[in-house]
C-alpha cells in the first residue's frame, strides 16, 4: 500500500488505549471449550477480538482454508490412520464415547500426528485431544497444545482458541510459537487488528512483546500481502520494541512479494536510517535489490544502489545474482551480465553453481561472444562446477550456428566422454555441417555416437551421412555405413538408394547393391 491511500487499520494508538474486551460466546451447543479439565475458573485475560466467528468465503475479508488430510498421506500408521478415520466420520459429541470403545492407547507422539492431518474437524479433534489427555495423565507436549491451538485458530474459532491458551498459560506452556501461530491465524481471516492486538497483550499471558515476537506479527502480516500496514505499526511500536535487522530483512521482503519499489525504497532508507549498514544483513539486501529489477530503472537502479552497498561493504547474496541475471537474459543485455558476473564472482568472490554458468553461457551464445561463453565452459570446474547436457548443447548448437569445425568437435568430444547427451538436433546438425566440410572422420564419429543412444528419428541424418560418403568418393564405408543402416531398421529413402546404385555400378560392383537390396 503507498501513497496517501488510507489502510483500514491505521489508527493504531486508540487500539492500545483500549483494553480488548472479551469476546462475544459461541451458541453454547456448538462451542468448543477446555474449561471443564480445571475446576477452578480460569482468570478473565483479554482477549484481542470482539465476536469470535466462522469466515466463510463470501467474506471479503477472510480466505477458503484447504487442510491436509490423512487421506493424502500414503503408508500412514495403522493406529494414526484409524483414529483419524474416528475423527473424520463420528460427530464430534461422540467422539469420545467412540474412542474409549476402540481399545487403542495413544502416546505424545501419536496425539501430534493425529492432530496435524485432522484440521478439517476441529470440534471432533478436540475432543479426541481432550479423551487423550486422560490416557496420558494430562500430559500432553507442548508440541500438541500448539497444534490445538493453530488448528481453532485456522478454522477462525477464535473463542475456543483462546480458552486453550488460558489452559496452557496456566500450565506455563505457552511459547512464541503459540503466539506466531495466532497472528496468523488472524491475518488468514483478515483481522488484522486483532492480530495487533494480540502482541500488545502478549505480556498480560507472560510473553514479552519483544522484537522477536514483533518480527513474527510482521512475518505473518507481509504474508498476508499488508506490508504498509506492518511499517505503520512499526513506526508507533519502535519507541518501546526497538526494530533489528531481521524486522527490516522481512519487511522489504514483504514488499518484494507485493512488487511495490516505492515502498521498498522507504523501508529501506529507513533501515539505514535506524540500524545502519550491516554486512550480515544479506536477506535484506535481496529483497530490496530483487524489488528495483521489478521497477520502471530495473537493472540499472538495482545496480545502482549494488554499488553503494559495495562502498560499505555489504553485498546482496546469490538470489539477487540469480534474478538479474534472468533479467539480463531477457533483455540479451550481455554487457551488464558481464557487469554482475565481475561483481558475483572477482569482487565478492561469490561460486556460481551449474546453473547460473548455464545462464550466462546462453546469454552469451545467443549474443554471439562464443569466445566467452567457452571461457566460462573451461573455468567452471575451477569454481566446483560441472557441465551437464544443457551446458554443452548450448555452446554446441552455436559453434555449429558459426561454422566452428574445430571447436564444435573438441565439445562433441568432450561431451560424450564426460557422459552427456547431445541433442538429437544438434546430432543431425553437426553431422551435416562435418559433410559439408568434407570431414568424413568427424562425421563417422557422431554417427556412430546417435545409433548408439537414439533408437528413432535416425533416418534423415543416415541418408545425410551416406551421401555425403558417397560425394566425397569414400564408397567402401557408405557400402559399410549403409548396410549397417539397413540392419538397424534405418530407412534410406530412394535418392540416397540411386546414387549408391550408381557409385556401384561405376565400380563394377552392382552385386554389392542387390545384396543390400535382399538384406
Amino acid at each position: 500500500m503507498t501513497g496517501g491511500r488510507k489502510r483500514p487499520y491505521r489508527d493504531f494508538h486508540r487500539a492500545r488505549a483500549r483494553s480488548p474486551p472479551s469476546s462475544s460466546p459461541f451458541n453454547k451447543k456448538h462451542r468448543i471449550s477446555l474449561n471443564s479439565w480445571s475446576k477452578s475458573k480460569p482468570p478473565a485475560y483479554p482477549r484481542p477480538h470482539y465476536q469470535a466467528h466462522r469466515i466463510t468465503s463470501n467474506q471479503e475479508s477472510g480466505k477458503q482454508q484447504t487442510f491436509h488430510s490423512y487421506l493424502d498421506i500414503p503408508n500412514l500408521p495403522p493406529k494414526i490412520r484409524v483414529l483419524c478415520e474416528i475423527i473424520a466420520n463420528t460427530p464430534s459429541l461422540a467422539v469420545e464415547k467412540v474412542l474409549e470403545g476402540s481399545g487403542i492407547g495413544v502416546w505424545q507422539e501419536d496425539v501430534e500426528g493425529v492432530l496435524k492431518l485432522s484440521y478439517g474437524f476441529p470440534g471432533a479433534a478436540v475432543n479426541f485431544f481432550r479423551w487423550s489427555g486422560h490416557q496420558l495423565k494430562d500430559d500432553h507436549s507442548p508440541y500438541a497444545w500448539n497444534l490445538v491451538v493453530d488448528m481453532l485458530g485456522k478454522n477462525s474459532l477464535f473463542d475456543a482458541m483462546w480458552d486453550v491458551v488460558t489452559s496452557m498459560h496456566r500450565k506455563g506452556l505457552l511459547s512464541l510459537a503459540t503466539f506466531a501461530s495466532i497472528f496468523s491465524s488472524y491475518v488468514i481471516a483478515g483481522s488484522l487488528r486483532e492480530a495487533i492486538m494480540t502482541f500488545e497483550v502478549m505480556e498480560q499471558y507472560g510473553m514479552p512483546p519483544d522484537v522477536v515476537a514483533l518480527n513474527s506479527l510482521f512475518s505473518a502480516i507481509c504474508r498476508g500481502g499488508k506490508t504498509g500496514d506492518a511499517v505503520d505499526f512499526l513506526r508507533i511500536v519502535k519507541e518501546r520494541t526497538r526494530p533489528d535487522a531481521d524486522t527490516y530483512a522481512i519487511l522489504l521482503e514483504g514488499w518484494e512479494n507485493e512488487g511495490n519499489v516505492t515502498g521498498a525504497r522507504r523501508t529501506f532508507a529507513e533501515m539505514v536510517r535506524e540500524i545502519s549498514w550491516d554486512p550480515a544483513n544479506v536477506p535484506a539486501y535481496n529483497s530490496f535489490l530483487c524489488t528495483l529489477l521489478k521497477g520502471p530503472s530495473g537493472i540499472c537502479e538495482a545496480l545502482k544502489y549494488m554499488w553503494t552497498m559495495s562502498d560499505h561493504r555489504c553485498y546482496p547474496g546469490m538470489k539477487f545474482f540469480r534474478s538479474a541475471l534472468e533479467e539480463c537474459t531477457k533483455r540479451n543485455d550481455s554487457k551488464g551480465a558481464d557487469f554482475l558476473w565481475e561483481a558475483m564472482v572477482g569482487r565478492i568472490g561469490y561460486r556460481p553453481d551449474t546453473e547460473l554458468y548455464n545462464s550466462m553461457i546462453a546469454l552469451q551464445c545467443h549474443t554471439d561472444h562464443i569466445d566467452v561463453a567457452e571461457r566460462l565452459l573451461d573455468e567452471m570446474v575451477y569454481n566446483g562446477a560441472f557441465p551437464d547436457d544443457r551446458t554443452y548443447n548450448t555452446l554446441l548448437q552455436s559453434l555449429i550456428k558459426c561454422r566452428k569445425l574445430e571447436e564444435a568437435s573438441i565439445v562433441f568430444t568432450e561431451m560424450v566422454k564426460n557422459e552427456c547427451l547431445p541433442s538429437l538436433a544438434n546430432c543431425n546438425a553437426a553431422a551435416r555441417m562435418f559433410i559439408d566440410a568434407r570431414d568424413h572422420c568427424s562425421a563417422t564419429n557422431v554417427w556412430k555416437w546417435m545409433v548408439e543412444y537414439y533408437r528413432s528419428d535416425l533416418d534423415e541424418t543416415g541418408n545425410t551421412l551416406i551421401a555425403g560418403l558417397l560425394h566425397l568418393d569414400r564408397l567402401p564405408e557408405a557400402v559399410k555405413y549403409a548396410e549397417d543402416i539397413i540392419e538397424r531398421g534405418i530407412k534410406l529413402s530412394s535418392s540416397t538408394l540411386s546414387r549408391l546404385k550408381q557409385s556401384l555400378s561405376k565400380a563394377r560392383k552392382l552385386h554389392v547393391y542387390d545384396e543390400l537390396l535382399r538384406k
